[in-house]
């Protein structure tokens, strides 16, 4: 991304009629330049003055912040030791689908006897849900391993899809901007924000759904260049034997294309609302490849892009995503037991005429999606905590997940009262600084045309978008997970604007440097402040209540 500099323009005024310039007859003296960057840049500059000293700050930086991002999300993550929010679907499902292959049915009151340790009371009767298997059985990964008695492993591997996100965040805003330091800084906004640590401390779908668009998104990235370097490569070596490309050659050696197309996939077999970055994210690679072919110099270029690049680019991407899709049911494909296994073997169900080949197994499997589809867009009742899509990018009604409170000051806050709760409200200066520069980013992509900025808003508006379609379905705040990670870069956009270079003028730099410095002292400030409320630490109420900063969080 440019950065605008107010570059030092010590213009003389004009001579004489003659056209001499005053200062060459020593009449005044010589405009004095301006200083330029500051000490602190001379001192980085002396710290990094080594090429071993920049590869480990290269990848330190992002460790360091990643490091610190898992503590935030596995410090006390087994309390409380109860089923919070909708852990009372996935983990339970989690379980069963390790058990059965299937997600199975449970007893009435199975929440509280599941949280004491008693996991095998589930029933062999198949459960009826709407989400794909894959988010499900990566939180059944921990209790694969350790058991599901402890809530700790119920959550553990959705805490280190958070982590892990804050480490491709860095790499992602790093192939963005080539800044060890912004990368830093973007990781570390998502690292302390509220919403991702609440989304990373319960074992819930979305997070899931983030990662894995993420690392998509980033994949994709890492495409364009490589991408680039062939189609250059390709093109000389044609024009070096004489031949005019008159449409480019066809690429089929793209490893990060069925990269992205795995991680995307994966991301569908989570929630279906992963296909929307799916579709983005390849009409990104076809526009992104018809520029290159131009800026090439190739004659026919978007005919070259459109219908020579772009079929070997769906036949990467596409058909990669759905294997996965379909990979992720093969719990249910593989059984007897699941849900709707067997509806196309029912006198009538089954497929007549040009259909008749598909195997049952597989008409069963779609109309599943018919019931779950007709599920999804019907969900309308009410929710205290649901909120308007309008609203999600200012956090207007966030999520309560968990409350409990004790009366017998046995609460462990000081006081006879103590609240406990689990809220997904953001950090408000990270979230309404972030909402305000993705507005901002939408005018400089019309000004300037970056093709960062295009990038970011692109994915912002895969996760966000769709959802304005929905208007009067219960959602919640905490889906916004899904496209966090764009409205973080938004933000480390314009701090690297107010960062500027190195070569900025010294007080121009100087005035970046300290405000961006003071906004990431408050954000870390207000993280600390807000932090009990996110982790269930025992609060007084009135301490729980200074953190709702407008009337619509007191749910």
């Amino acid at each position: 991304m440019g950065v605008e500099t107010d570059a030092a323009d010590a213009r003389a005024s004009q001579g004489g009629a003659d056209g001499d310039h005053p200062a060459a007859s020593g009449l005044i003296e010589e405009p004095i330049a301006e200083s330029r960057g500051t000490r602190l840049d001379d001192w980085w500059g002396r710290v990094l003055a080594t090429p071993r000293r920049r590869t480990l700050w290269y990848w330190g930086g992002p460790i360091l912040v990643t490091l610190f991002a898992a503590v935030l999300r596995f410090w006390n993550l087994g309390h409380p030791q109860a089923m919070i929010f909708d852990e009372t679907y996935y983990v339970k499902d989690a379980w069963t689908l390790l058990q059965n292959g299937y997600e199975s049915s449970w007893p009435d009151g199975a929440d509280e006897d599941f949280a004491r340790g008693d996991t095998g009371i589930y029933l062999d009767d198949p459960a009826y849900v709407v989400h794909p298997p894959l988010g499900k059985w990566m939180i059944a990964l921990g209790m694969a391993a350790f058991g599901a008695g402890d809530a700790f492993w119920w959550r553990a591997s959705t805490a280190l899809a958070g982590t892990v996100a804050v480490f491709v965040l860095a790499m992602v805003a790093r192939r963005l901007w080539p800044s060890t330091i912004v990368a830093v800084i973007a990781a570390f906004l998502l690292a302390v924000d509220g919403n991702a640590i609440v989304m990373s401390r319960v074992a819930l779908l979305d997070n899931w759904v983030m990662l894995f668009a993420l690392l998509g998104f980033w994949f994709v990235l890492l495409d364009r260049e490589q991408a680039r370097r062939e189609l250059e490569r390709r093109l000389d070596a044609a024009r070096e034997v004489g031949r005019d490309p008159h449409y480019g050659p066809a690429i089929w050696a793209r490893p990060w294309v069925v990269a992205a197309g795995v991680a995307i996939g994966a991301a569908c077999a989570v929630k279906w609302s992963g296909v929307w970055f799916l579709a983005a994210f390849g009409l990104y690679l076809v526009v992104v490849d018809a520029l290159a072919r131009r800026r090439a110099g190739v004659p026919f270029w978007l005919t070259g892009s459109v219908l020579k690049q772009g079929p070997v680019t769906f036949l990467l991407l596409v058909p990669v995503a759905v294997a996965v899709y379909l990979a992720s049911w093969s719990g249910w494909l593989v059984t007897d037991g699941g849900y709707y296994r067997h509806w196309a073997d029912e006198a009538g169900n089954e497929a007549t005429g040009w259909l008749a080949w598909v195997p049952h197994a597989l008409q069963s499997l779609w109309h599943y999606h018919q019931s779950a589809y007709t599920y999804h867009i019907g969900v309308h009742g009410e929710h205290p905590s649901q909120s308007n899509p309008l609203t999600w990018l200012i956090m207007f009604k966030p999520t309560n997940m968990y409350f409990a409170s004790t009366d017998d000051g046995s609460g462990g806050c000081g006081a006879d009262t103590c609240w406990e709760s689990i809220i997904g409200i953001g950090n408000p200066l990270i979230w309404w600084a972030a909402a305000a520069a993705s507005v901002y980013l939408v005018y400089r992509l019309a000004r300037y045309r970056e093709w960062q900025t295009g990038a970011i808003l692109l994915g912002l508006a895969a996760g966000y978008l769709p959802w304005l379609a929905y208007l009067d379905r219960t959602v919640f705040q905490f889906y916004s997970i899904a496209f966090q990670p764009y409205t973080m870069l938004a933000l480390a956009a314009v701090i690297a604007l107010a960062l500027g270079r190195r070569d900025d003028v010294t007080w121009r730099r100087q005035r970046g440097i300290a405000t961006v410095a003071i906004f990431l002292g408050f954000v870390v400030l207000v993280s600390a402040y807000y932090y009990p409320i996110w982790t269930a630490v025992p609060v007084t109420p009135e301490f729980r209540q200074l953190h709702f900063w407008a009337p619509s969080w007191a749910t």
